[in-house]
Protein backbone atom coordinates (compact mmCIF):
# COMPACT_ATOMS: atom_id res chain seq x y z
CA UNK A 1 0.00 0.00 0.00
CA UNK A 2 1.28 3.51 -0.80
CA UNK A 3 2.55 5.54 2.14
CA UNK A 4 0.30 8.35 0.92
CA UNK A 5 -2.94 6.37 0.86
CA UNK A 6 -5.64 8.54 2.49
CA UNK A 7 -2.96 11.10 3.48
CA UNK A 8 -3.77 14.79 3.03
CA UNK A 9 -0.80 16.33 4.83
CA UNK A 10 2.84 15.53 5.54
CA UNK A 11 4.47 16.63 8.79
CA UNK A 12 8.27 16.71 8.76
CA UNK A 13 11.03 16.82 11.32
CA UNK A 14 14.11 18.80 10.22
CA UNK A 15 17.30 17.46 11.79
CA UNK A 16 18.12 14.07 10.26
CA UNK A 17 15.02 14.19 8.04
CA UNK A 18 15.17 17.17 5.68
CA UNK A 19 18.59 18.38 6.80
CA UNK A 20 21.86 16.65 7.75
CA UNK A 21 22.47 16.41 11.49
CA UNK A 22 26.03 17.59 10.90
CA UNK A 23 24.80 20.90 9.49
CA UNK A 24 22.68 21.58 12.56
CA UNK A 25 25.35 20.65 15.10
CA UNK A 26 28.55 21.66 13.33
CA UNK A 27 27.34 24.79 11.56
CA UNK A 28 24.23 26.24 13.21
CA UNK A 29 25.04 25.38 16.82
CA UNK A 30 28.65 26.48 16.39
CA UNK A 31 27.57 29.78 14.83
CA UNK A 32 25.17 30.52 17.69
CA UNK A 33 27.80 29.64 20.30
CA UNK A 34 30.44 31.83 18.65
CA UNK A 35 28.14 34.84 18.20
CA UNK A 36 25.96 34.87 21.33
CA UNK A 37 28.09 37.41 23.21
CA UNK A 38 28.27 39.78 20.25
CA UNK A 39 24.53 39.43 19.58
CA UNK A 40 23.50 40.16 23.18
CA UNK A 41 25.83 43.16 23.32
CA UNK A 42 24.20 44.66 20.24
CA UNK A 43 20.57 43.53 20.49
CA UNK A 44 17.71 43.37 22.96
CA UNK A 45 16.38 39.88 23.67
CA UNK A 46 14.45 40.58 26.86
CA UNK A 47 11.81 37.87 26.42
CA UNK A 48 14.37 35.18 25.72
CA UNK A 49 16.56 36.28 28.62
CA UNK A 50 13.56 36.17 30.98
CA UNK A 51 12.89 32.57 29.93
CA UNK A 52 16.56 31.66 30.33
CA UNK A 53 16.72 33.24 33.81
CA UNK A 54 13.73 31.17 34.91
CA UNK A 55 15.29 28.02 33.44
CA UNK A 56 18.61 28.82 35.13
CA UNK A 57 16.85 29.12 38.48
CA UNK A 58 15.36 25.64 38.04
CA UNK A 59 18.78 24.23 37.12
CA UNK A 60 20.27 25.75 40.27
CA UNK A 61 17.40 24.50 42.43
CA UNK A 62 17.73 20.96 41.04
CA UNK A 63 21.48 20.85 41.61
CA UNK A 64 22.72 20.80 38.01
CA UNK A 65 25.40 23.43 38.77
CA UNK A 66 24.84 25.58 35.68
CA UNK A 67 27.37 28.29 34.79
CA UNK A 68 26.59 31.95 35.37
CA UNK A 69 24.09 33.87 33.27
CA UNK A 70 23.86 34.73 30.50
CA UNK A 71 26.42 33.98 27.80
CA UNK A 72 28.10 31.11 29.66
CA UNK A 73 24.72 29.57 30.42
CA UNK A 74 23.63 29.79 26.78
CA UNK A 75 26.83 28.06 25.67
CA UNK A 76 26.21 25.35 28.28
CA UNK A 77 22.65 24.78 27.02
CA UNK A 78 23.86 24.57 23.42
CA UNK A 79 26.45 21.97 24.42
CA UNK A 80 23.67 19.96 26.09
CA UNK A 81 21.43 20.38 23.02
CA UNK A 82 18.60 21.14 25.42
CA UNK A 83 15.21 21.73 23.78
CA UNK A 84 14.73 25.00 25.64
CA UNK A 85 12.18 27.51 24.33
CA UNK A 86 14.28 30.48 25.44
CA UNK A 87 17.46 29.04 23.95
CA UNK A 88 15.81 28.05 20.65
CA UNK A 89 14.22 31.49 20.29
CA UNK A 90 17.54 33.24 20.94
CA UNK A 91 19.38 30.93 18.54
CA UNK A 92 16.84 31.75 15.82
CA UNK A 93 17.52 35.46 16.19
CA UNK A 94 21.28 34.92 16.06
CA UNK A 95 20.90 32.77 12.94
CA UNK A 96 18.65 35.38 11.30
CA UNK A 97 21.48 37.86 11.54
CA UNK A 98 23.87 35.31 10.04
CA UNK A 99 21.54 34.49 7.15
CA UNK A 100 20.86 38.18 6.45
CA UNK A 101 24.58 38.93 6.39
CA UNK A 102 25.20 36.03 4.01
CA UNK A 103 27.30 34.12 6.53
CA UNK A 104 24.92 31.15 6.69
CA UNK A 105 23.44 28.99 3.93
CA UNK A 106 21.33 26.01 5.00
CA UNK A 107 21.55 22.47 3.68
CA UNK A 108 18.74 20.11 2.71
CA UNK A 109 19.05 16.63 1.25
CA UNK A 110 18.92 16.41 -2.55
CA UNK A 111 15.51 14.71 -2.55
CA UNK A 112 13.77 17.42 -0.49
CA UNK A 113 12.96 20.03 -3.16
CA UNK A 114 11.70 17.48 -5.73
CA UNK A 115 9.55 15.85 -3.03
CA UNK A 116 8.08 19.19 -2.00
CA UNK A 117 7.17 19.91 -5.62
CA UNK A 118 5.69 16.42 -6.09
CA UNK A 119 3.64 16.55 -2.89
CA UNK A 120 2.23 19.99 -3.65
CA UNK A 121 1.25 18.85 -7.15
CA UNK A 122 -0.71 16.05 -5.44
CA UNK A 123 -2.50 18.63 -3.31
CA UNK A 124 -0.80 17.61 -0.07
CA UNK A 125 -0.13 20.12 2.67
CA UNK A 126 3.41 20.29 4.07
CA UNK A 127 4.13 21.25 7.67
CA UNK A 128 7.24 21.28 9.85
CA UNK A 129 7.58 20.27 13.51
CA UNK A 130 10.99 20.96 15.05
CA UNK A 131 12.43 21.77 18.45
CA UNK A 132 13.99 24.81 16.77
CA UNK A 133 11.86 27.95 16.89
CA UNK A 134 9.40 28.73 14.11
CA UNK A 135 11.67 31.62 13.13
CA UNK A 136 14.67 29.28 12.86
CA UNK A 137 12.64 26.84 10.73
CA UNK A 138 11.51 29.58 8.36
CA UNK A 139 15.05 30.91 8.04
CA UNK A 140 16.45 27.47 7.29
CA UNK A 141 14.03 26.78 4.44
CA UNK A 142 14.25 30.33 3.09
CA UNK A 143 18.04 30.21 2.70
CA UNK A 144 18.87 26.74 1.37
CA UNK A 145 21.58 25.99 -1.16
CA UNK A 146 18.83 25.19 -3.69
CA UNK A 147 16.87 28.37 -3.03
CA UNK A 148 13.87 29.50 -1.00
CA UNK A 149 11.58 26.54 -0.23
CA UNK A 150 9.13 28.34 2.07
CA UNK A 151 6.49 28.64 -0.66
CA UNK A 152 5.96 24.88 -0.38
CA UNK A 153 5.38 24.92 3.39
CA UNK A 154 1.96 25.64 4.87
CA UNK A 155 2.73 25.77 8.59
CA UNK A 156 5.47 25.48 11.19
CA UNK A 157 5.32 24.14 14.75
CA UNK A 158 7.88 24.32 17.56
CA UNK A 159 7.99 23.40 21.25
CA UNK A 160 5.30 25.97 22.03
CA UNK A 161 2.82 23.33 20.82
CA UNK A 162 4.39 20.78 23.20
CA UNK A 163 7.30 18.37 23.44
CA UNK A 164 8.08 16.22 20.43
CA UNK A 165 7.84 13.07 22.52
CA UNK A 166 4.29 13.80 23.75
CA UNK A 167 1.27 12.47 21.86
CA UNK A 168 -0.75 15.53 22.83
CA UNK A 169 1.59 17.73 20.76
CA UNK A 170 0.60 15.84 17.62
CA UNK A 171 -3.09 16.07 18.46
CA UNK A 172 -2.70 19.85 18.74
CA UNK A 173 -0.91 19.98 15.42
CA UNK A 174 -3.65 17.95 13.71
CA UNK A 175 -6.24 20.31 15.16
CA UNK A 176 -4.27 23.35 13.97
CA UNK A 177 -3.93 21.87 10.49
CA UNK A 178 -7.63 21.04 10.51
CA UNK A 179 -7.34 17.34 9.71
CA UNK A 180 -7.96 14.04 11.41
CA UNK A 181 -4.59 12.71 12.68
CA UNK A 182 -4.97 9.61 10.50
CA UNK A 183 -4.82 11.88 7.44
CA UNK A 184 -1.32 13.08 8.38
CA UNK A 185 1.97 11.30 7.68
CA UNK A 186 4.78 12.22 10.11
CA UNK A 187 8.39 11.59 9.07
CA UNK A 188 11.19 11.77 11.64
CA UNK A 189 14.49 10.12 12.49
CA UNK A 190 13.61 9.70 16.19
CA UNK A 191 11.68 6.66 17.39
CA UNK A 192 10.08 8.26 20.46
CA UNK A 193 8.67 11.05 18.30
CA UNK A 194 7.21 8.56 15.86
CA UNK A 195 5.67 6.56 18.70
CA UNK A 196 4.08 9.72 20.13
CA UNK A 197 2.66 10.70 16.74
CA UNK A 198 1.40 7.16 16.27
CA UNK A 199 -0.35 7.27 19.64
CA UNK A 200 -2.06 10.45 18.48
CA UNK A 201 -3.35 8.57 15.42
CA UNK A 202 -0.93 9.78 12.74
CA UNK A 203 0.72 7.58 10.17
CA UNK A 204 4.48 7.45 10.72
CA UNK A 205 7.68 6.47 8.96
CA UNK A 206 11.30 6.71 10.10
CA UNK A 207 13.85 8.72 8.13
CA UNK A 208 17.24 7.01 7.82
CA UNK A 209 19.85 9.44 6.58
CA UNK A 210 23.68 9.48 6.51
CA UNK A 211 24.97 10.48 9.94
CA UNK A 212 21.78 9.67 11.83
CA UNK A 213 22.06 7.94 15.19
CA UNK A 214 21.02 4.29 15.44
CA UNK A 215 17.33 3.90 16.32
CA UNK A 216 15.07 0.98 17.27
CA UNK A 217 13.74 -1.05 14.35
CA UNK A 218 10.91 0.87 12.71
CA UNK A 219 9.33 1.00 9.24
CA UNK A 220 11.67 3.35 7.40
CA UNK A 221 12.72 5.18 4.25
CA UNK A 222 16.13 6.37 3.09
CA UNK A 223 14.81 8.97 0.66
CA UNK A 224 11.62 10.99 0.20
CA UNK A 225 11.47 9.35 -3.25
CA UNK A 226 10.11 6.28 -1.44
CA UNK A 227 7.18 8.25 -0.05
CA UNK A 228 5.63 8.96 -3.42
Amino acid sequence: MSLLADVRAILLDIEGTTTPIAFVHDVLFSYAREHVREFLNENSAADDIALLRAEHAVDVQEGRNPPALIEEYVEWLIALDRKSTGLKSLQGKIWRQGYEEGLLKSQVFDDVEPAFQRWRERGLRISIFSSGSVLAQQLLFAHTEVGDLTSFIDSYFDTKVGKKGDAESYRRIAEAIGLDPKQILFISDVGVELEAANQAGMKTIMSIRPGNAAQPQYPSIRSFDEVG
